[in-house]
């Protein structure tokens, strides 16, 4: 059930109503409160608090899941009827100009797309703390705490997966030494991307979502003198060790009581198809299709955020070294789909035009991967009114190349880039085997 849905019995009870005992629906995004899901049983006075700061007018409540004591104490009230919205009297405006029409409609589309990246910053902030809360009781309450990332699934898929644009802008934000975290989330929203059109049902999407979670679980055993170290300069020990956080973490996954399938994913994220990977140099047929998915995910995202950010790639970098070096060690078809989804130049890849201008890529052209959505830079037209060029009509304007955002001038890069922070995209440099 999601944050809007009810079922046939859910009833509203007043602020002043809440109780512990009570199973309380949120009918909020997800990213606007604090609590780790929308629905849950309350369980303390804090929480009641914490529920009562929210201001709700009333609070949805579902009475098979509360505890019948906290029932008793309450008079829940039925579902609101629909609301009759009347008639108003047509209001007479004078026409826009085509000029004006235009400039409207490019203000409301750039609006629209600032609000959906601010939504989708708080949502990954959220994600983030959420995961790392649960972190900490995965091995105190493993059955409790694995329920909790199963929901916490469904919830990144709402919240995440509704506008992937978007999402794609504001992944890789690494704040406060959480790497980990964030790569966690990262590969987990990208292979979820990825699921429905691998055909992947609800429940085997699921355990994909929980498995990318946890895929590297066993870095809680690994020293954090060797998880903060450049992997080039690994001795043999070191690398060894790093290693070892795939044994790691599949003794890990055995305790807290995994499911196979999510298993599969923690033992098998650094095999490659043709037997190069590790631990056991497995072949593609020997790997689940959902491990394949994830050890493509999980290296794409290594190349963009490693250790030493000095040899991060551009997502256009990665990919295309991943498709022109590294294809044969991938699952063909969820590489093609990984690049037809996130286009040759993924959202928020910054470009440099044919004409000499710049731009950011808005929106993927999944038909025509090199002809996306482009907004341009131009210091004659405010930001808020900036041209949005769809390259597959625009047919004599074409990307040249795409360029690190620490290359651009300050300007220009406070224009094109609509976020807070950019950490995302790098400087390109060689690159070995991500670890």
């Amino acid at each position: 059930m999601t944050a809007t849905e009810s079922t046939p019995d859910s009833q509203f009870v007043e602020a002043h109503q809440l109780r512990p005992g009570l199973y309380v629906v949120l009918d909020l995004p997800w990213f606007k409160h604090n609590f780790t899901l929308n629905q849950f049983k309350v369980r303390s006075d804090q929480q009641v608090r914490e529920l009562r700061e929210l201001r709700l007018e009333r609070y949805r409540i579902d009475p098979s899941r509360s505890d019948p004591e906290a029932l008793a104490s309450v008079a829940p009230q039925p579902l609101p009827e629909p609301s009759v919205v009347s008639a108003e009297a047509p209001v007479v405006s004078v026409p826009e100009s085509p000029q004006e029409q235009a400039r409207r409609e490019r203000r409301e589309a750039l609006a629209q797309r600032q609000q959906h990246i601010a939504n989708v910053e708080r949502a990954f902030s959220k994600a983030t703390a959420t995961m790392k809360n649960l972190n900490r009781n995965l091995l105190a309450k493993p059955a409790e705490t694995i329920g909790e990332m199963g929901d916490l699934v469904g919830q990144m898929v709402e919240a995440f997966l509704v506008c992937p644009e978007a999402t794609l802008h504001v992944m890789g934000d690494k704040v406060g030494g959480e790497e980990v975290y964030f790569h966690s989330l990262n590969v987990s929203i990208l292979a979820m991307m990825l699921a429905k059109d691998m055909g992947f049902d609800a429940d085997s999407a699921r355990d994909l979502g929980l498995g990318a979670l946890l895929h590297d679980v066993g870095l809680m055993d690994i020293p954090d003198k060797v998880l903060t170290k450049d992997p080039d300069e690994y001795n043999n020990a070191e690398r060894g060790l790093r290693q070892m956080h795939v044994e790691y973490g599949c003794t890990i996954a055995a305790k807290i009581g995994l499911t196979p399938s999510v298993m599969a994913i923690v033992a098998q994220h650094h095999e490659f198809i043709d037997g190069s990977g590790y631990p056991k140099r497995l072949l593609g047929d020997q790997m689940t299709e959902a491990a394949r998915l994830v050890a493509l995910v999980n290296y794409y995202d290594n190349l963009c955020n490693p250790v030493n950010v000095r040899k991060a790639m551009t997502p256009h970098q990665a990919l295309s070294f991943i498709f022109a070096q590294r294809k044969t060690k991938f699952d063909a078809k969820a590489l093609q789909l990984m690049i037809r989804s996130l286009g040759v130049y993924p959202p928020g890849s910054i470009v440099h035009l044919s004409n000499d201008m710049l731009g950011t890529v808005t929106a993927v052209n999944p038909k025509k991967p090199l002809r996306p959505w482009v907004l341009v830079y131009d210091e004659k037209v405010p930001k808020e009114e900036a041209t949005l060029l769809n390259l597959e009509e625009v047919r004599d304007i074409n990307i040249s190349k795409s360029i690190p955002p620490g290359l651009l001038p300050p300007k220009a890069l406070a224009y094109l880039n609509p976020r807070k922070r950019v950490t995302y995209f790098f400087d390109g440099g060689d690159s070995s085997q991500p670890t």
